[in-house]
């Protein structure tokens, strides 16, 4: 019996994400089997590999990623760690968009509550 528990996150990007993660500390193995419960195995496009034996992963599921793992033996708050990746993904995912849509980034900034302030112009 499976352990697993798959969550759908807003990604769709791969570079972005391996970037993400990468920015972030995390050693990530790519096109990896991800450990779960009594040795189960399952594979993930991006694995995080943990000491305890419990692996975090991320599966390409259509056109997003998902953020799979066996959540119980992982011993994670999935808020707490996706909420930074998440953060940094849609960052990093607006300043390519601006910058292809040909906007200069004028000013970044980060507020008190966590919050990334962008601030882009173009000429016309």
């Amino acid at each position: 019996m499976s352990h697993f528990t798959t969550l759908q996150v807003q990604i769709k990007d791969a570079e972005l994400l391996a970037e993400t993660l990468q920015e972030l500390g995390y050693r990530v193995e790519r096109n990896a089997s991800l450990r779960g419960y009594l040795w189960n195995r399952t594979r993930a496009d991006f694995v995080i590999r943990q000491k305890n034996g419990y692996d975090l992963g991320f599966r390409r599921n259509g056109d997003h990623y998902e953020l799979v793992a066996d959540l119980w033996g992982a011993k994670i708050d999935q808020q707490a760690f996706l909420e930074p990746i998440l953060q940094r993904y849609a960052h990093k995912s607006l300043l390519r968009s601006a910058r292809q849509q040909g906007y200069a980034i004028e000013a970044e900034e980060r507020l008190e509550d966590g919050t990334i302030r962008v601030v882009v112009g173009r000429w016309v």
